[in-house]
């Protein structure tokens, strides 16, 4: 049985997948990149806002899901540049408490969607 999470308060879809999945008490969500779900607009001037619309995106998920980040198994990062990572790091981890964060890998890619400069993803568990 899957539950197929959607919420106004982050992006829809670009393409043919959904926000987030919840199969048992397991959720898997979907990529998130930075577009502010109220205006549309792709946030992509300064990397730190980036990230944390980003962040904001989960966040709207993982609550329509009943969740928080702490429920937060793992998560990928992928990003174009890893001289970013450094910025993109310091913000994803002010979403979590350092001892109890996710399991995590992060990855430079040649492109992303809309080409933003960050994507992440995350599973989480009830």
């Amino acid at each position: 049985m899957k539950r197929i999470i959607f919420t106004e308060k982050a992006p829809a879809p670009i393409g043919p997948y959904n926000q987030a999945v919840l199969s048992g008490n397991t959720l898997y969500a979907s990529g998130q990149i930075a577009i502010n779900p109220a205006s549309g607009e792709i946030i992509t001037e300064n990397i730190n806002d980036e990230t944390h619309q980003v962040m904001q995106n989960i966040a709207a998920i993982l609550e329509a899901a009943n969740m928080t980040f702490e429920n937060v198994v793992k998560a990928t990062i992928f990003i174009m540049d890893m001289n970013n990572f450094a910025a993109i790091n310091t913000v994803y981890g002010s979403y979590f408490d350092e001892k109890t964060a996710p399991a995590r890998e992060t990855v430079q890619v040649a492109c992303l969607p809309k080409n933003v400069n960050v994507e992440i993803s995350i599973i989480a568990v009830q």
